[in-house]
């Protein structure tokens, strides 16, 4: 990748402190990510404001996080918070095999599942908190949000859009697998978050976007239980799999605004001001315009350097801002980097620390 705008910023970085006491941390990434060319790219800028205007100038910013396992937007999240590549079918709705961030905090710090928090984009990621591996699975998994599986059975004549935020793959028409004892019902998140039934079926119907969905529950749980991980996946951008460039673009600038409002919630939130980092990565990327066996923005399916290579956004106390990282690193290295950082071990990853922001 490479970073057009890399020169905006200037390259001295401010000092870098240690973790701070009671350390959080919130992880955005991007099921279906966003090219060069519509984003850091000087053609690509106008559809990232808060991005440029805002958080990177915050920030620590990698310019080359490469993907090196599979292109399929479950396995490749599921890849993300192993710090392994995966390898089960994208499709699959099944469990990571290596153990997640989500059970090294568990485990390690002893922490409950109402301390660690998953808000996944699709009824396919019902399995993303927690591994199959022995030693670890259910009993140290986070708790995962599904928004969608919340609107099953809501009167598409009262929440317009419904079919919208229904969609759950741009990729295959997937059926919705059996739900597990570990799903959490409308009901006993409205418990956990005291938010009314009511409230959320109002708010659903003024959205358009199954991200919007997302970002409202990971507002309720910042402000009722404020976790010590909160791991959010957005998903609008695969939109682009339908062909729409106008749509993909208008995905990009929604998960723009969406970073920015999360940033936002940390800071004016007295449990995570001052002791939050926030990390903001794609999955991976989408192929180049000029690979003859892709599809350009639409797909991502040659494997070619701008389908692999993406970046990622680190903020937040100790974190050195105004840095621009252009060393290729791999999107396996965020795991063990962050376990670092909320001090726990983080064994079986493969990934390495990214000492720029320990």
């Amino acid at each position: 990748m490479t970073f057009a705008a890399s020169k905006m910023w200037a390259a001295t970085p401010t000092p870098s402190t240690r973790r701070v006491p009671g350390q959080k941390t919130v992880v955005v990434t991007f099921g279906g990510g966003a090219r060069d060319e519509e984003t850091f790219a000087p053609e690509g800028q106008r559809y990232i404001p808060n991005l440029l205007g805002e958080l990177i100038p915050q920030a620590t910013f990698y310019t080359q996080v490469v993907n090196r396992g599979i292109l399929g937007h479950y396995v490749a999240t599921a890849s993300l918070a192993s710090g392994c590549y995966e390898t089960f079918n994208n499709f699959a709705p099944v469990s990571p095999q290596n153990p997640t961030l989500f059970e090294y905090v568990r485990r390690g710090q002893k922490r409950g599942a109402k301390d660690v928090w998953v808000i996944a984009p699709s009824n396919g990621f019902q399995g993303i908190g927690e591994s199959t591996h022995g030693g670890f699975g259910p009993d140290f998994g986070a708790t995962v949000v599904l928004p969608k599986r919340l609107l099953e059975g809501a009167d598409s004549n009262q929440i317009p859009h419904l079919d919208g935020l229904l969609r759950d793959s741009y990729e295959s028409p997937l059926s919705l697998p059996p739900g597990r004892a570990s799903d959490l019902s409308l009901h006993d998140l409205s418990q956990l978050l005291r938010l009314s039934v009511a409230d959320f079926q109002v708010h659903a119907r003024s959205l358009r976007s199954p991200d919007e969905l997302s970002l409202y529950i990971a507002r309720h749980v910042m402000e009722s239980l404020a976790p010590s991980v909160l791991w959010i996946t957005l998903h609008d951008i695969d939109v682009a799999h339908c062909g729409a460039f106008s749509l993909y673009t208008e995905a990009i600038i929604r998960s723009d605004r969406i970073c920015a409002e999360i940033w936002k919630i940390i800071q004016s939130n007295p449990e995570y001001k001052g002791k939050t980092n926030l990390f903001i990565l794609p999955d991976f990327g989408r192929d180049g315009d000029n690979e003859p066996s892709g599809n350009g923005f639409q797909h991502h399916r040659t494997g070619d350097a701008l389908s692999r290579t993406t970046w990622m956004l680190a903020l937040g106390p100790g974190i050195r801002e105004n840095t621009v990282v252009d060393r290729p690193v791999e999107s396996i290295d965020l795991v063990p980097t962050l376990g670092s950082l909320l001090g726990c071990d983080t064994p079986f990853a493969q990934g390495h620390l990214l000492h720029e922001v320990l």
